[in-house]
C-alpha cells in the first residue's frame, strides 16, 4: 500500500523508516556510486530529510519499504536551489504550487509496479495540494522513467553528456495519465483516494497541507 507520512511522524513507522533509509543506501551509494553520507547504521540520510519533508512510501505487505520519494515546497529549502542552480543559469525555482521531488528509490528486486505505485501517490498530493509542477534533478535513469510512466518533463536546462548527465525540469500529472498508470500499478482509483486521505486521519498527524 502507499503511505503518505511526514518526516517528523516517521517515528511512528520505525521498520519502514528503517528499511527505508538502508535501501536509499543501498541504491545511491551501493548501486548507483553516488557521492553521498551513510551513517553507521547503514542509512543514507542529508539535510532535507531533517526539514519535515513528505515521504510517498509504498510499503510492502511485511511492513518493509518497497519504494519511496521525497517532497518538500520549493517555498522552502530544496536541493534545486541550494545545489543545482548552474543548471538554470542561477534562476531560483520558487511558487506555493511548485514542490520539489527527489531521493526516488526502489527496495531491490521492486518491479514496474511500484514504480507506478509512486507516480500514482506524486499525482494524489499533486491534486489534493492544488499543485501545478513538480521540480526534480534527473539523470538519463529518471528520465527514462519519467517516460515509462507517460511524463515528459519541461527541461529547464541540463549538464554533461551521456551516464554523466544531469539535467532539471518540471513535471506534472495530466488526468489522462492516471487511468494507465492506475492499470500498471493494479490499483483503482476510490483505494488510491483512501490511502491518502487515510494518512492524515491518524491522530498523530495534523493537517499540515497548509503549507502548499
Amino acid at each position: 500500500m502507499l503511505r503518505y507520512i511526514y518526516g517528523q511522524d516517521l517515528c511512528h513507522f520505525p521498520l519502514l523508516r528503517d528499511t527505508m533509509f538502508r535501501d536509499r543506501a543501498d541504491q545511491f551509494k551501493r548501486r548507483l556510486g553516488w557521492d553521498v553520507h551513510v551513517n553507521a547504521a547503514g542509512e543514507e540520510r542529508d539535510e532535507y530529510d531533517e526539514i519535515n519533508p513528505l515521504y510517498v512510501i509504498w510499503q510492502k505487505a511485511d511492513g518493509t519499504h518497497g519504494g519511496s520519494m521525497r517532497f518538500l515546497p520549493t517555498t522552502g529549502d530544496t536541493m534545486v536551489n541550494d545545489h543545482f542552480l548552474f543548471l538554470t543559469d542561477g534562476v531560483r525555482i520558487e511558487s506555493p504550487f511548485i514542490w520539489e521531488c527527489t531521493r526516488f528509490c526502489l527496495a531491490p528486486g521492486a518491479d514496474r509496479q511500484v514504480t507506478a505505485a509512486l507516480t500514482l501517490g506524486a499525482g494524489e498530493i499533486m491534486e489534493e495540494f492544488h499543485l501545478k509542477h513538480f521540480v526534480g534533478v534527473f539523470d538519463p535513469r529518471m528520465e527514462r522513467i519519467y517516460s515509462l510512466m507517460g511524463l515528459k518533463p519541461d527541461v529547464l536546462g541540463r549538464s554533461g553528456e551521456g551516464r554523466e548527465a544531469v539535467g532539471v525540469g518540471l513535471w506534472e500529472m495530466h488526468e489522462d495519465v492516471f487511468v494507465p498508470t492506475l492499470e500498471k500499478a493494479g490499483i483503482d482509483r476510490e483505494t488510491s483516494k483512501r490511502w491518502f486521505h487515510d494518512a492524515f486521519d491518524h491522530p498523530f498527524v495534523e493537517d499540515r497541507r497548509a503549507i502548499a
